[in-house]
């Protein structure tokens, strides 16, 4: 068996294991955990007590963006780059959603309103 590639260790990384990192980013600069929920929610349709269930099992990033309950079409409207990728130009679906998630709690850290994160 060979290493994983980079995409297979972000499909396997358990949500629950970066959350709370987002949720550091976010209190770091002033924001909220509600805040990381609320961002969390418009993207995938997950409310808080669905999130902490996905913690709770041990979710990972593949099963929680396929099997969330209303992912947000207006995702496509999140461009930029995020680790040094073009978000908009990521060929990986899974990928790509992780990299929105990370795009909107960057933006969330770095003061954004929140219309403007939730592409109001």
């Amino acid at each position: 068996m060979g290493k994983p590639s980079s995409n297979e260790r972000i499909y396997r990384m358990k949500v629950g294991s970066v959350y709370p990192h987002y949720v550091a980013k976010a209190e770091k600069k002033g924001r909220t955990r509600e805040e990381v929920d609320r961002v969390i929610a418009w993207l995938t349709g997950y409310d808080a007590k669905a999130l902490r269930a996905v913690f709770a099992a041990g979710t990972d990033f593949e099963t929680f963006f396929d099997q969330a309950p209303a992912f947000n079409p207006g995702a496509t409207k999140i461009t930029g780059t995020i680790c040094g990728h073009r978000v908009e130009d990521i060929e990986d679906p899974v990928v790509r959603k992780v990299r929105y998630l990370d795009k909107l709690i960057d933006e969330l850290a770095k003061g954004r309103p929140m219309e403007k994160i939730l592409r109001a």
